[in-house]
């Protein structure tokens, strides 16, 4: 017999839980059991809550001991990250935290020192967190198109996947969604974007008539989605799945500082032959959740709509010559770690594809806000949220099918920032 542990079996489990109504106590307990030499000097251990998620429970733990710098202290720092209640549902917490070990066998997240029963404990990157307004900043732009096309590159999607399993008669609930999941894909890696969006849907709740004419009407945009983009290719037509971050939103960027990490700076011929310096801050990615196999375009798509924050403010997401200059950006990386050539054919087909995934993220998080609006305890409202969200994609599908011009119907002031040149 065979002696292979499970990856997931290696990472370290701590037999424990956080507890929100009694934070400091269960907090403690945990990094006390992670770190013991610190019970010794526990009166200088301190907590900061950050509050950047919409969904987890995210504290900074400290040790503050006499005489130590800042950088110091903050270099034993660890962050314990606690699942919001209901959250299961949502997302595969053993896909997430093989996706975090394997990204920090990589170099591209902080070591993973350990799980506990409704979290997990992970080392603090020093840096700072991006803000929607952030995002929009050329040097930070440049810094996370860069570090996604490394991520595309580099990462391989099968630490995280499997292929789809055959459809089994009589199965039981969960069953029943790993059935439709690789139904909806079959031959591909499961989980993927695609299946997660199918699982979310069989999630829903059904207990009005609205509600479930809502579910047949996602399930049967999900399939037609799969038929329209389901084969788009990667660069050079590779894989058509890259392992994606799939929440590129502001908290989850950190812009590292100069003094440990320099930018990257790098001189290119600009129009009319005169050269300009441009400089990428070096940023990293954190909260690996909604990590999957999905297409690149979805994976930069869903970054671009995350420019406008929660709010959704439309009117600063990137115009056209911004994407391009971003997807320029990406594909010098990609090609970078891939050892390959730069094509600027390969540039203007991977524009195409982001232009048509454009929609698609509001798609996405719309389904999982009308998940959330029935689980979480959060203060938000989720409600609301998914309406913005699922009209994303309906304002890109009737542009898509040429119905809004049919009625001579004004242009969605989304789509008429997407569609501005500067």
């Amino acid at each position: 017999m065979g002696t292979d542990v499970h990856p997931f079996d290696s990472i370290r489990y701590i037999p424990l839980h956080y507890d929100n109504s009694d934070s400091h106590n269960s907090a403690l307990n945990l990094i006390l059991t992670l770190r013991p030499e610190w019970k010794e000097t526990k009166d200088t251990i301190d907590f900061v809550r950050f509050t950047d998620g919409i969904t987890n429970t995210l504290l900074k733990a400290t040790n503050k001991l006499p005489g130590l710098s800042q950088t110091e202290i903050d270099s034993e720092a660890v962050l314990l990250r606690a699942y919001g209640k209901g959250t299961d549902i949502l997302i595969d917490r053993e896909k997430e935290s093989l996706s975090h070990s394997l990204l920090a066998r990589h170099g591209l997240a902080p070591p993973l020192l350990a799980r506990f029963d409704n979290g997990l404990l992970y080392k603090y990157i020093q840096g700072n967190v991006c803000s929607p307004a952030d995002l929009r900043r050329p040097e930070i732009w440049r810094g996370v198109a860069q570090r996604l096309g490394e991520w595309h590159a580099t990462l391989p999607t099968s630490g995280i996947s499997s292929t789809s399993p055959a459809p089994q008669p009589n199965a039981n609930n969960k069953r029943a969604s790993l059935e439709a999941m690789a139904a909806l894909t079959p031959g591909k890696p499961i989980p993927n974007v695609w299946a997660v969006m199918q699982k979310w849907i069989l999630a829903l709740p059904t207990s009005t008539s609205a509600e479930r004419s809502r579910k047949d009407q996602l399930q049967r945009e999900l399939e037609w989605l799969v038929k329209l983009l389901g084969e788009t290719p990667g660069i050079g037509n590779a894989n058509p799945f890259s392992f994606s971050h799939c929440d590129l939103l502001s908290g989850n960027v950190i812009i590292q500082p100069t003094s440990s990490s320099a930018s990257v700076s790098r001189r290119s011929s600009q129009s009319g032959g005169s050269e300009e310096l441009e400089t990428a801050a070096t940023v990293s990615f954190i909260d690996y959740e909604y990590t999957t196999p999905a297409p690149a375009s979805f994976d930069i798509a869903n970054h671009f709509a995350e420019w406008g924050g929660f709010e959704c403010d439309f009117t600063v997401l990137p115009t056209r010559s911004v994407r391009r200059a971003f997807l320029k950006e990406y594909v010098q990386s990609y090609n970078l770690h891939q050892n390959r050539t730069f094509k600027n054919s390969e540039l203007d087909e991977l524009f195409d594809q982001v232009d048509q995934f454009r929609g698609i993220p509001g798609f996405y998080w719309g389904i999982w806000a009308l998940i959330q609006a029935q689980i979480s305890l959060i203060n938000f409202d989720y409600a609301s949220y998914a309406e913005v969200r699922l009209g994303e994609y309906w304002a890109w599908k009737r542009e898509f099918s040429g119905e809004r011009e049919k009625w001579g119907e004004q242009v969605p002031v989304r789509e008429k920032r997407w569609a501005q040149e500067e």
